[in-house]
């Protein structure tokens, strides 16, 4: 569980304080291991899940989705040695842009209709090693995204908003 300083000290306020909302840039689907990510404009989060047809589904929850910045591509691409890298390449469930992730650590948020909450940072797996190559590995380390938490689901759409719900994670 994350503890949040004070919502009135100055760094609660800091804390508090975000650019704008974000924005859906992406939605995959993986629905088994071993098989390639499928791109949808659309995605049905289910509660205490995960995403409907994605191998994470039935799982505990703490996985439910996936998340991952859009402003991170381009500096996993640089430390893999890459042009660009692929958000299907990367295996995660939903690319989102216009807000840091980490921001929202200990804080509930909306994902266009879904009510989510982070649990843990999505880290890097060997496979990356031989989807970007040697190094890929490390060149995702610390830019892997996030795991969170459906606590209520809702339908997710490319272009839809990402916003800080009222209340903090439970």
């Amino acid at each position: 569980m994350t503890v949040l300083p004070p919502a009135d000290s100055a760094l609660g306020k800091l804390m508090a304080t975000l650019p704008r909302p974000g924005r859906i840039e992406w939605i995959g689907l993986r629905p088994a291991r071993g098989v390639a990510m499928r791109e949808v404009d659309e995605a049905l989060a289910e509660t205490g899940k995960g995403l409907a047809g994605d191998r994470y589904q039935g799982g505990s929850g703490k996985r439910g989705i996936t998340l991952i910045q859009a402003e991170h591509l381009p500096a996993i691409a640089a430390l893999a040695g890459l042009d660009a890298v692929a958000p299907a390449t990367l295996r995660r469930n939903v690319v989102v842009s216009g807000l840091p992730l980490i921001a929202l650590k200990g804080r509930r948020f909306r994902l266009s209709s879904a009510l989510l909450e982070i649990t843990e940072p999505c880290d890097p797996c060997s496979l990356m090693e031989a989807a970007l190559g040697p190094g890929g590995y490390n060149a995702m380390r610390g830019h892997g995204g996030w795991c969170a938490r459906i606590v209520e689901g809702g339908a997710l759409r490319r272009g839809d908003a990402l916003v800080v719900a009222g209340d903090a994670a439970a």
